[in-house]
Formats: C-alpha cells, sequence, structure tokens
C-alpha cells in the first residue's frame, strides 16, 4: 500500500482553485462549436500578429475533440472552483504534465508556436500542484495531515 499525505496547507486549496479560475477562462469558449470557432479566430489571429503560427482550418472532427476538452475541462474546474480538495490538486498537477507533454509533442511535430503560451502555463501549474506532494511524502509521516487515495477493492493509494 502507497501512501500519499495530503498537503494540508490552505495555500494549497487557493492554488487548486486558482489553476480551476485559470482552465475555466481559458476553455470556457471550448465547450460549444459556435464559442470555439470565435476561440479558432481570435488565437489564429494573435498566433499570426506575433509571428507564432495560425491554427489549421476549422473541420468538424477538430471542432468536436475542442468542444470535448472544453466540456470535460470546464465540468472539472468547476468541481475545483466549488469544492477544492488536496487530492484534486494531485489530480490537476498529472492532468497538466500530461498536457504539457502532448502539447510539446504537438509543436515539435509542425503544429503553432503559440502552444508555448499555454505549455508554459501547464507546466506553472502541475509544478505548483505536484511539489507540495512530493515534499510531503518525503517530510511527514504517511497518515499524519490528510487523506489518502483509494483505489481498486477500497486499496489505499
Amino acid at each position: 500500500m502507497i501512501r500519499l499525505p495530503a498537503p494540508s496547507r490552505p495555500v494549497y486549496l487557493r492554488v487548486v482553485r486558482a489553476s480551476a479560475w485559470y482552465d475555466l477562462v481559458v476553455t470556457a469558449g471550448f465547450a460549444t462549436p459556435w464559442t470555439y470557432a470565435l476561440v479558432h479566430d481570435a488565437l489564429s489571429s494573435l498566433g499570426h500578429a506575433w509571428g507564432l503560427g495560425v491554427l489549421p482550418e476549422l473541420d468538424p472532427v477538430q471542432t468536436l475533440y475542442a468542444n470535448l476538452m472544453g466540456s470535460v475541462v470546464v465540468v472539472w474546474a468547476v468541481l475545483r472552483i466549488v469544492r477544492p480538495l488536496p487530492v484534486h490538486g494531485l489530480l490537476d498537477g498529472i492532468a497538466r504534465t500530461l498536457f504539457a507533454v502532448w502539447q510539446a509533442y504537438a509543436v515539435a511535430h509542425g503544429a503553432a508556436q503559440l502552444l508555448w503560451l499555454f505549455l508554459g502555463v501547464e507546466v506553472a501549474f502541475g509544478i505548483v500542484q505536484l511539489v507540495p506532494w512530493w515534499r510531503s511524502r518525503h517530510t511527514e509521516p504517511a497518515g499524519e495531515h490528510g487523506e489518502f487515495i483509494t483505489g481498486p477493492e477500497g486499496v489505499r493509494l
């Protein structure tokens, strides 16, 4: 059984909530086909103006994936705003790590350099949310301050 003591400081929950507000503001426009078209045009214009490249032309599949991502992230953000928990910061930090890896992969394979702006924020929030877990694991006896993550069959991770 792996025990992960949760960061116990109130400032950590403020970071979890701040990352959620960022997600809500940035991704709400991705949640519907109509708002995504506006966001797509705005990002392409910005990328063109700054010399960071433009997004590919809109198509139904791209719009679908943008809407799926936007919808899930908006719901995830609302959860973290309404009920921030330390485990939400851990899971969000892991998700941000994955997002950052895939954004870097996309840029390395020809996507618009505009993605670097988002990647920077993903990395920053990921670090701020994951480092306290790493530190608490190395400085506190397991179980002393916080919750544990329960996995399949009730196994506490």
